[in-house]
């Protein structure tokens, strides 16, 4: 059977309309997000598909339960941490993914590195105001790099770094020397490179040993004045010591993208911290990107309407009847 009613959670930004063609599919875009399980259940009740924006909204065992009628679950991206592919499969729930871009987040890194550097926000902030030049920035030539995870992304975050002239640094728990070789970087202990780096830009994976990979310590050994950039997880920060590394005035500044509630709430203490540029989660949200994520989750709706098999599964594929 076709599916009946189609749910597309999370368009911040009302992209999705306009960036496939969802012409024959019975589809409803939500542009807000709910946080509670509970009305998100409500809000879902009667959907046999849902669409998920990367992570922006878990999709953990105890949401699946209440959803009966749910028959399949597409994520943008190749792979969803929040999914719980586990009971999606043993539900009979097909779940697939989409093809992604990864240039888009090693571009949003390096705009962030840039603008931090060369304090872009704040002096084009204090030029409305009526300033002009309220002080210098640092240049990339010469700097060290400090580069924490160098997997996918992070290779490509070295590699221009060593364009702009910069000594690039890495670590990671199971680096060796020969792959940061590779990559054009000199692998050094996690300490070290907090140390020596008067840039750590972190892009590692989220998981129970890599949380609050940067904490007090970590913050407390970096360069007066060095700077952070966080393009990955909000978890790999301690939140309250990144703070207070700043309002000591020891962190030269930070530039974060990635937060621990997605929307951040009005009030949250990040919002008031010195020398910050904070980004709403905007690594992977191109309009290049996203037509490569909606129009993979249009040929798989359209694919399991006939029956055919999905693109990019997660799970054991059912047939659509």
């Amino acid at each position: 059977m076709a599916l009946r009613r189609i749910a597309v959670l999370d368009d911040f930004g009302g992209a999705a309309p306009g960036a496939a063609d969802w012409s024959g599919l019975p589809v409803t875009f939500f542009t807000d997000h709910v946080f509670d399980e509970a009305a998100l259940a409500e809000r879902l009740a009667g959907y046999d598909a849902v669409v998920l924006i990367r992570e922006r909204t878990p999709f953990p065992a105890s949401l699946i339960a209440r959803l009966p009628d749910l028959r399949l679950v597409v994520t943008t991206g190749a792979k969803n941490r929040t999914l719980d592919l586990g009971v999606l499969a043993a539900r009979g729930i097909a779940a697939c993914g989409t093809r992604s871009l990864e240039a888009p987040t090693v571009e949003m890194t390096w705009a962030l590195i840039l603008s931090l550097a060369r304090r872009v926000p704040f002096e084009d902030a204090a030029l409305r105001a009526g300033h002009w030049q309220t002080g210098p920035g640092r240049s990339l030539q010469g700097a060290t790099l400090g580069v924490v995870g160098l997997g996918k992304l992070g290779r490509q975050v070295a590699a221009l770094g060593r364009a702009f002239g910069m000594e690039v640094i890495a670590w990671s728990a199971n680096l060796t020397e020969e792959a940061a070789a590779a990559a054009g970087a000199r692998r050094v202990e996690k300490d070290a490179l907090f140390r020596a780096a008067d840039i750590v830009t972190l892009h590692l994976v989220l998981g129970d040993r890599s949380r609050n990979t940067v904490g007090t310590a970590e913050l407390a050994a970096m360069k007066p004045g060095a700077l952070l950039v966080n393009t990955a997880r909000a978890g790999l920060v301690d939140q309250a010591a990144l703070i207070a590394a700043l309002e000591s005035g020891h962190l030269g500044g930070a530039a974060i993208d990635v937060h621990e509630i997605e929307p951040m709430p009005p009030g949250h203490p990040l919002l008031g911290a010195p020398r910050t540029i904070l980004t709403p989660h905007l690594g992977y949200v191109t309009a290049e990107n996203y037509r490569l994520y909606f129009e993979g989750v249009t040929e798989a709706l359209h694919a399991f309407n006939a029956g055919r098999p999905l693109p990019n599964p997660l799970t054991p594929q059912p047939q659509a009847a």
